[in-house]
């Protein structure tokens, strides 16, 4: 069999997977290690919009090399892919996207901490929009917006994060950052380092 037959047929897998379930109302993570061997893993919760988007892309269509690992996140398909530094690992996981334009901010940054049970704070222009709002949410505290992980990127207040709604993946539900489910951030959080290359698109 083909590379390319083992890649048409792994398309099959990936579509029946998103399919099977959807129809469970579980929501997939795919995988990709080393060949073109395809696994999926689920998470709790259910994605209303764009699961028929999910495509697998290339990272060399994104990045000069894989150096650190790699991160795009794609705003229109609510989508972050992840390649490891050796490209023996692929991840694609359904995420939430901002709100608006205004909100959004695309090019290219990098992971520069990484942060288990994060505390929130909200921003000043969100203190503005909503001042009844907390200072702080405490980590681990079922209202924090941040969830059970957090990756800090060289944009100050952007994140890619956790979240306790699960309501909130596969839509324009946040005021910036990018959420994933908890288990998947916690899996993305374990093979991400800092230094870790971002792209926003």
């Amino acid at each position: 069999m083909s590379v390319e037959d083992r890649i048409k047929l792994n398309r099959r897998t990936f579509l029946g997977t998103a399919a099977a379930g959807l129809g469970a109302g579980l929501t997939p993570a795919f995988a990709m290690n080393g060949s073109t061997e395809m696994d999926a893993s689920v998470a709790t919760g259910s994605v209303r919009n764009n699961v028929s988007s999910f495509r697998m892309l290339r990272w060399q269509d994104y990045f000069d090399n894989t150096r650190n690992g790699a991160i795009l996140v794609d705003l229109t398909s609510r989508a972050l892919h992840y390649w490891s530094d050796d490209q023996a690992t692929y991840r694609l996981y359904p995420t939430s996207v901002p709100l608006s334009e205004d909100l959004t901010r695309r090019g290219r940054t990098e992971v520069v901490q990484k942060v288990v049970a994060p505390s929130w704070r909200p921003t000043p222009s969100m203190k503005e929009r909503n001042p009844e709002w907390p200072d702080v949410v405490e980590g681990g505290s079922p209202d924090n917006p941040l969830g059970s992980h957090a990756l800090y990127l060289s944009w100050t207040y952007y994140r890619i994060h956790g979240t306790h709604d699960t309501r909130k993946i596969g839509r324009r539900s946040s005021n910036g950052c990018v959420g994933l489910y908890n288990e998947h951030i916690s899996e993305l959080f374990a093979m991400t380092k800092v230094g870790t290359q971002v792209l926003l698109i």
